[in-house]
């Protein structure tokens, strides 16, 4: 017999409603009264669950960086190769971002207008997070496959998050239309080419 399934917790069902209205009205400031008409509750309810409008996304952000960033370490603990350890997990940013558009508009600072200082820096946070995982890949490249980035390590993983950060910004600003994915195989393919090169430690072994 098939457990039934369980039902979003109310704290559950108001960031998703938040998320969803993101999504629908692109550009629009959304406000704790939509917010609370959406969920199908009074303000006094949201405020129940959350003690701030703040709290809500700060919610939503936690939930982004718990998603990306266990699935990378997962990748980093299941492919040996940089080259897909590096592919798997631009994958990971630009897959999540495309089914969750609402997401991106937090991700861009879009949502967060008039919203207080303390999110705009946990977003900065998460890109500077998701820069880090990314240069330490490249850098256990040379231990891994005796190859290191063609250029500086520091500034090949800069260049794959200004990529990534500017697919998303690009989804945003197109209203959802010019989706992250959109010749992604071709892009990763060029950017692979010009990634890494043999170590110069191999030619002295």
């Amino acid at each position: 017999m098939t457990k039934p399934e369980q039902k979003p917790s109310r704290k559950q069902q108001i960031l998703q409603a938040l998320a969803h209205m993101l999504e629908i009205n692109p550009g629009a400031r959304i406000t704790t009264a939509s917010l609370a008409k959406q969920v199908g509750v009074s303000e006094a309810a949201l405020y129940r669950h959350f003690p701030s409008k703040a709290k809500m996304f700060e919610g939503l952000i936690e939930f982004i960086e718990a998603t990306i960033f266990t699935r990378i370490n997962r990748i980093r603990s299941e492919h040996d190769s940089t080259y897909a350890r590096i592919e798997h997990a631009m994958t990971l940013v630009l897959t999540f971002a495309e089914k969750n558009p609402g997401m991106c508009r937090i991700l861009t600072g879009d949502a967060l207008a008039g919203e207080t200082e303390r999110l705009r820096i946990r977003v900065a946070q998460f890109f500077e997070r998701l820069e880090t995982q990314l240069k330490q890949i490249l850098r256990e490249a040379e231990l891994r496959d005796k190859q290191v980035s063609s250029i500086e390590a520091g500034a090949a993983a800069n260049l794959l998050l200004a990529f990534v950060e500017g697919r998303i910004r690009q989804y945003v600003r197109s209203e959802f239309s010019n989706k992250p994915l959109n010749n992604w195989p071709l892009q990763w393919s060029f950017l692979a080419r010009n990634l890494l090169v043999e170590s110069r430690l191999t030619e002295r072994c």
